[in-house]
């Protein structure tokens, strides 16, 4: 039988709406709802580029030169973003992941990561999606099976397709009141309010050319705590990413340093992130996870009508 790029693909609907997840780093390859996208995702016999849905464990986005210490312990990982000197987006995207549970509308995916160089801790990861009336959610639990303390943070990856077919004509609402400017190798310099600046979206308006590869904290939040980040066409078709407050940081990434360059600003992406780049340098929002214990952290898609 052929083996497809992304491995084995695990399909759930309710109603109209049908959601993808794969074998190959438990990402989220498509959503479709209504007929229509709403991931800038990939098809079924292409391979994930440019971290396309794909969960960020055990840290998202950027640790400089890929150092971190522990414990009194110096770590290395290797550089996975060699042109930066960077290590990114941890060990997991394109990890085989198993299924441990599927029905109709929810698929749960495992996976546990042993020791390796740079990160000599035992993690396992469940990866739950569902699908219901609200649309999508996904669920990420980790628990340290491991017998010492390690450094934990998570994130995700999917793209917001643009309804329009580039991002430039969609209005973008976006809770961050803080963003975080950061140096060419894309660490953090410092911390900024959005008022007065390019980057403040919170009530909304229109992205135009404006390049973006920035994470923002500080999120606005509905009743229920959720923070939400939307991405409209001008006839208002859209959809919508909301974050946990386990969530305190989201990285918005416009596309425009895409290897692809047929991809570039077809879509938005959307990263709900634990800590900030650099965390595990920093210790920023760094979860110290002791041996038996767990954490869970949700974020979720929808159709805007």
């Amino acid at each position: 039988m052929r083996e497809l790029p992304s491995g084995r693909q695990y399909t759930v609907v309710h109603g109209d709406d049908r959601v993808t997840v794969v074998e190959v780093g438990g990402g989220l390859r498509s959503y479709v709802a209504g007929g229509r996208e709403l991931l800038d995702g990939y098809a079924e016999d292409e391979m994930a580029t440019s971290a396309r849905g794909q969960p960020l464990i055990p840290w998202p986005n950027r640790l400089r030169d890929g150092q971190y210490t522990w414990e009194g312990n110096e770590h290395q990982a290797p550089l996975s973003e060699p042109d930066k000197g960077n290590a990114i987006h941890g060990f997991l995207r394109f990890a085989n992941w198993t299924c441990l549970g599927q029905t109709t509308s929810r698929v749960d995916l495992g996976h546990v990561l042993h020791p390796r160089p740079g990160y000599p801790f035992t993690l396992a990861v469940r990866l739950s999606y569902r699908l219901g009336f609200q649309g999508l959610t996904v669920t990420t639990t980790a628990r340290n099976v491991g017998t010492r303390a390690l450094p934990y943070a998570c994130g995700q990856h999917p793209y917001l397709a643009a309804p329009t077919g580039l991002v430039d004509q969609c209005t973008l609402q976006a809770p961050g009141g803080t963003y975080l400017p950061t140096d060419d190798r894309g660490i953090p310099t410092g911390a900024e309010p959005v008022q007065g600046s390019q980057y403040d979206f919170r009530a909304g308006r229109e992205l135009g050319s404006l390049e973006l590869d920035l994470a923002f904290t500080d999120l606005d939040r509905d009743e229920d705590g959720r923070a939400w980040v939307q991405l409209r066409a001008p006839d208002g078709q859209g959809a919508a990413i909301w974050l946990d407050e386990s969530y305190p940081y989201v990285e918005l990434f416009s596309g425009d340093s895409l290897p692809d360059s047929q991809r570039r600003r077809r879509g938005l992406g959307v990263e709900p992130m634990t800590v900030p780049p650099n965390a595990f340098q920093s210790v920023t929002d760094v979860v110290r996870l002791e041996p038996g214990a767990s954490t869970s952290v949700s974020w979720g898609v929808r159709s805007l009508p």
